[in-house]
């Protein structure tokens, strides 16, 4: 699962024969729309061609004019044919743009999909490997790049090596003598220019960067405005704050100062060569050499040659980028998931009693593998029972559940429900025998019902007004003016944590689960509140397996058994009663503690 951690802006890979045929393997995307793409690059081929038309009647034209024509021709008819020339170039270039934007806008779109897909079902482990807006920036700016790529870059890479050879041959066959000059001069400039602008953009980006830092020490201090304040630290900030601008000056002005050479390197060496071949194809025209038309039918190639030798230099740097991109999109969607999300594949159903087993386990996360966490932890729970789970901070108890989940997969020993290990069970059939309610909610920002729904999609009306019953949370629902489709979250009604947690509650009854875990669930609510969400969760432990983490004691001494967890093994277990007893008992010691102090 190990991903090396990356930058958002990753270098530009170097292109060679390998990358590339790596990076061909997400063409398998526009597999599906080849032919849009194939009749596409007819049509670029077609247009790229018909272009070449225009600076060759443009010089006809000027002949024409002066009677120094080689074909017996008239303006007006030259008028019409540039007519169905621009004609024909409009309709071929409509429906090359159209297919090109079906092939790129649905051969992205699965890309979009088989990336979201792909994360969806990859483990745990990953997403502690990676960062968010690494990931974010994968669905995004990587995939984004690939559409700039499917959509403009290949297409117009290609129209300009079709216009790059074209110009060359029609140069060579009107204007050998001059083609031999500006072949000899032009493209050195050209490629120089390149590298120059290549130099200039690393420059820019470099600006960027600074102001990306200035605007960060900008978000800090306005996120941490109340800090800021209750410290009197507003001359510290502005400082701060002053000293990012002041560099950010500081490269902008090189930066600038690199800008104004390339100025004076593109009027002093790029316009200096081209007005030299015009200087030359002048003397040609004075002497009679060669024809007004034929010059400006020359310069209006070269000009196009120009931009052409200019504009593969950008694409090239466009698909160096791609490439990367693609790079990045091909190590997540290679990464080996859970479950299987692919349309159609359907999870088989199993029940289970809910008879669990820990047998001797050792476990420590793959992040931090020198810190062992569990040592040798062996554990039973009987099918309908409600074990509780205590000990201090950092004990284990959390990795307990989370083991359970298949979030992680253990170092040594074994787990195991109805009597077969849980790694032997499909992943997906065996987690919809679990639902948990944590002691921080995450509720989506839809509607109640949606939420509450999140625990069996396919639910009818009356189940889910079954589960808010049960869940303590419908007198609350049903006072809202919309009722379950009272929208949670930033745009809808803010929900207090005792009602976000019986709508966690209600979700998990809809599950109906034969293995039921709470993580803290009423550690954080006030004491109305917990009273409700105490009476919602022992509804919901009736005949489940369950397991409960708990810091607050008064809330597990009706359960079957209590666990005391201790640097990763159990010390103590048994009822309240029979823990109490124990002299110098860790339990002992938090019972007296913790009731002492109610």
């Amino acid at each position: 699962m190990g991903m090396r951690r990356r930058t958002n802006e990753a270098p530009p890979a170097k292109l060679n024969r390998e990358k590339l045929m790596e990076a061909a393997e997400v063409f398998r995307f526009i597999r599906p729309y080849r032919w849009p793409f194939v009749f596409g690059l007819i049509l670029l081929f077609l247009s790229s061609l018909v272009f070449m038309l225009f600076p060759y009647l443009s010089g006809l034209m000027v002949d024409v004019a002066q009677g120094n024509a080689e074909m017996d021709i008239t303006l007006g008819q030259i008028g019409w044919v540039l007519l169905a020339v621009l004609v024909a170039q409009g309709v071929v270039s409509y429906l090359r743009v159209l297919l090109f934007a079906i092939v790129s806008e649905k051969g992205i779109a699965d890309v979009r999909k088989a990336l979201y897909q792909k994360l969806v079902t990859l483990p745990i482990v990953f997403f502690e490997q990676s960062r968010v807006g690494e990931l974010v920036s994968r669905l995004t700016a990587d995939v984004e790049k690939l559409y700039s790529v499917f959509s403009i870059t290949l297409a117009e890479f290609i129209r300009q090596v079709i216009i790059l050879v074209a110009g060359i041959a029609f140069l060579a066959i009107r204007a050998p003598k001059l083609s031999l000059i500006m072949l000899g001069t032009f493209p050195v400039i050209v490629i120089g220019a390149m590298f120059f602008g290549r130099f200039i953009r690393r420059l820019s980006k470099s600006r960027q960067e600074e102001l990306a830092h200035s605007n960060t020490a900008l978000n800090e201090t306005i996120q941490a405005i109340q800090a800021v304040k209750a410290f009197t630290n507003e001359l510290f900030e502005a400082l701060r704050y002053g000293r990012a601008i002041d560099k950010v000056v500081k490269v902008s002005l090189h930066y600038a100062r690199w800008r104004a050479l390339f100025s004076v390197f593109i009027i002093t060496f790029l316009f200096g060569a081209l007005f030299f071949i015009i200087w030359q194809g002048a003397r040609m025209l004075e002497s009679g050499a060669m024809t007004a038309g034929q010059l400006i039918e020359f310069v209006v190639y070269t000009g196009i040659l120009g931009g052409a030798i200019a504009g593969l230099g950008n694409f090239y740097t466009e698909i160096l980028g791609a490439v990367g991109a693609t790079e990045r999109i091909r190590e997540i969607l290679k990464e080996k998931g859970e479950v299987d999300v692919a349309p159609g594949h359907k999870v088989e159903k199993i029940t289970l009693a809910g008879n669990i087993r820990y047998e001797n386990v050792h476990f420590s996360y793959p992040t931090r593998k020198d810190v062992p966490v569990l040592k040798g932890l062996d554990l039973q729970v009987g099918a309908g029972q409600k074990v509780a789970l205590v000990g201090a901070s950092g004990a284990g108890k959390s990795t307990i559940v989370q083991l359970l989940l298949k979030f992680y997969e253990v170092d040594s020993g074994d787990i195991r429900v109805n009597g077969s290990s849980i790694y032997d069970i499909d992943t997906a059939a065996y987690r919809r025998n679990i639902a948990i309610v944590p002691q921080e909610v995450i509720l989506f920002g839809g509607t109640i019902r949606e939420n509450i729904l999140y625990g069996k999609p396919e639910a009818t009306e009356e189940e889910v007004i079954e589960a808010a019953r049960k869940a303590n949370a419908w007198d609350f629902i049903r006072s809202f003016p919309e009722g379950l489709e009272t929208v949670v979250g930033e745009r809808g009604v803010k929900l207090s944590g005792g009602q976000r947690q019986r709508i966690a509650i209600a979700r998990a009854i809809l599950k109906d689960p034969a293995i039921l875990l709470l993580d803290e669930a009423t550690s954080s609510l006030d004491a109305e509140s917990e009273k409700a969400v105490q009476d919602a969760l022992s509804k919901l432990m009736q005949s489940r397996t369950s397991i409960i983490i708990a810091h607050r004691l008064a809330t597990i001494r009706e359960v079957d058994r209590i666990c005391v967890i201790d640097n990763g093994r159990i010390v103590e277990q048994g009822t309240h009663e029979e823990l109490s007893t124990i002299e110098n008992g860790i339990y002992n010691s938090l019972a007296k503690l913790q009731f002492e102090l109610t």
